[in-house]
């Protein structure tokens, strides 16, 4: 028995762009979906990373658009939209992944421009990329957003403040933006990964076994199936430990 061609390239024909896929989670989702058919616009910081990650690509046989984007520069996000509208006309997903730490320090500790660069980055930039890019999403036939979270966004601890608080807000902020987008085509959700074998993991725990964390890799079969035009959920904040419990149990 041979496989369908929706099984073996179920996001053939769509666009989706990803950040911070230079690494970690981000690279990992970008080689996925583009081995599921989907032509990738991957946005990081530095080139060089992203030329990487394109030659995997393409050797595999998938397609790549790279974008150099720094997303402490809000006006260059804001030219996100209109760059990908005259190349795609579209968006059909988008997995809004890159984040920062920040200091972990005690509150009274914290300078108030190493804050605001946490925020900037994991919040506010995601705004903006939700407001350049939601024209494109609903101009597709089924737009799909994932948004990255933590679990010490709903379970704060000590010294975690910049990190838990803008990862809280940005629950709200993708929570708003389903809530928005109900009487359209596109859902809107929210991955908790859990401990995965990142360079920002290995930052916030650096005596961790690195072997015992769950690698980047094995999130991709989730972000496929949220960002799947078959895909009815919005407005879910994932736990992806408990998804992977319920796939196992299920198959």
């Amino acid at each position: 028995m041979t496989d369908r061609p929706d099984d073996r390239k179920p996001l053939a024909g769509r666009i989706a762009l990803l950040t911070g896929a230079s690494r970690g989670i981000g690279r990992a989702a970008a080689l996925g979906l583009a081995a599921a058919g989907a032509h990738v616009v991957a946005t990081a910081r530095t080139r060089g990373a992203l030329e990487e990650l394109d030659d995997e690509i393409r050797k595999a046989g998938g397609e790549a658009t790279l974008v150099v984007l720094d997303l402490a520069d809000g006006e260059k996000i804001d030219q996100l939209g209109p760059t990908l509208f005259q190349r795609f006309g579209r968006l059909d997903a988008a997995v809004l992944n890159a984040g920062m730490l920040g200091p972990m320090s005690p509150l009274g500790h914290i300078r108030s421009d190493d804050w605001q660069k946490v925020l900037d980055i994991n919040l506010t930039a995601n705004f903006r990329l939700v407001r350049t890019l939601d024209p494109l999403l609903k101009r597709s036939d089924a737009g799909r957003v994932v948004m990255m979270t933590s679990g010490v966004a709903r379970n704060p601890r000590a010294y975690w403040g910049p990190y838990s608080v803008s990862k809280a807000a940005l629950e709200a902020l993708a929570l708003t933006y389903a809530a928005e987008c109900e009487t359209t085509s596109v859902k809107v959700n929210v991955v908790s990964p859990g401990p995965v074998r990142t360079r920002m993991r290995a930052e916030a725990f650096p005596g961790e076994k690195r072997e015992t964390l769950t690698p980047p890799e094995a999130l991709v079969p989730l972000f496929l199936e949220l960002l799947s035009s078959g895909c009815e959920r919005s407005g879910e904040i994932v736990d992806f430990r408990a998804w992977r419990a319920a796939a196992s149990a299920a198959g």
